[in-house]
């Protein structure tokens, strides 16, 4: 049952099924069918990084937005349910259960829950909609820090954002995931998320592309990464930053992918999910990126596949991806 998906891209060697031990054979196939992740994913009574790790926050909201946007409102429903459990009662959210700081994860519960209050259950909306709530009011008044202009960083680093943990810089990932779910949330014209896309906008590099959150250290321009490139084109689709930066990180993901197509190289999966969704949320997606998925997940099914990887591939396999999809239908 598990072997029709595990397709691999280009010409590969025979692997095995992590649960069955089926061969795995090589596949030219271009279409993503996800039927099986989506099983996978809907079974699941664990969200984690790791099968055999602690549940977590991020794993959890990926995998309640894969099935939410993949018509599975019940199964969404149920983890949804479970982040509201873990939310603290100033509305942030943890990174675990267990741990409840740093909660960098609480934009991602936001548009977890959100996509759960639109194709959500009725029955869940109340208090999905309470847990929105809370998490927006202590997300807004959430700051990273800000510091003087110094002539060895090249980026401004008078702009606030969020942060990793509480009382430190802002960087770019946290940054993108709370603007994402705040804009989802309707408060795009905030002051905080219309800082927030500046800040995105100020940290890409000068040919395009983003690192983690520096742009010049000592002289030294930094190299972009395709994860936080992917993660800040998400972020700023939709907007109009007037920057020819971003149509430069947007070729730079293109030309990232259309290499390791090309290469056969297989990228690290999340990286992989991540620069697709940047390029899909502004209606880009690669001819190659079918291709490229099936590799992820034949390589993914090669072992015991983590709900965080499974929920990537669920989402970097639509076609189109942006606020309007997830909130709207």
């Amino acid at each position: 049952m598990l072997s029709f998906l595990c397709h691999v891209a280009r010409e590969q060697p025979t692997i095995k099924c992590w649960m069955h031990g089926c061969d795995i054979q090589p596949s030219t196939e271009t279409s993503m069918d996800t039927t099986q992740i989506i099983t996978q994913l809907r079974a699941a009574d664990h969200w984690g990084y790791h099968p055999n790790g602690p549940m977590a926050s991020e794993p959890a909201a990926w995998a309640c937005l894969a099935l939410s946007l993949h018509g599975e409102p019940d199964a969404a429903a149920t983890i949804a349910n479970w982040l509201a459990q873990i939310q603290q009662p100033c509305g942030a959210v943890g990174v675990t259960a267990n741990q409840l700081a740093p909660t960098w994860p609480t934009g991602l519960a936001i548009l977890a829950w959100e996509s759960v209050a639109v194709h959500g259950p009725i029955e869940s909306r109340a208090d999905i909609l309470q847990s929105i709530r809370k998490a927006v009011d202590w997300s807004l008044t959430e700051r990273g820090n800000s510091n003087p202009r110094e002539p060895h960083i090249g980026h401004d680093t008078t702009i606030v954002g969020w942060s990793w943990a509480a009382q430190t810089h802002s960087w770019i990932e946290p940054t993108c995931f709370y603007v994402l779910a705040l804009r989802a949330a309707g408060h795009e014209n905030h002051p905080r998320v219309q800082e927030g896309l500046r800040l995105l906008t100020d940290r890409l590099l000068p040919t395009g592309g983003c690192n983690y959150g520096n742009t010049q250290v000592l002289g030294q321009t930094l190299l972009p990464h395709l994860q936080p490139t992917g993660l800040a084109m998400m972020a700023l689709a939709g907007t109009s930053p007037g920057d020819n930066r971003v149509e430069a990180s947007l070729r730079y993901l293109a030309t990232e992918l259309q290499d390791a197509d090309s290469s056969s190289r297989l990228l690290p999966t999340a990286s992989l999910c991540f620069g697709l969704l940047g390029l899909a949320a502004h209606h880009r997606r690669p001819a190659v990126a079918d291709r490229l998925l099936q590799a992820a997940y034949a390589h993914e099914m090669q072992q015991e596949p983590s709900t965080y990887k499974l929920a990537l591939l669920a989402l970097a396999s639509k076609e189109s991806w942006g606020l309007g999809l997830m909130i709207d239908g």
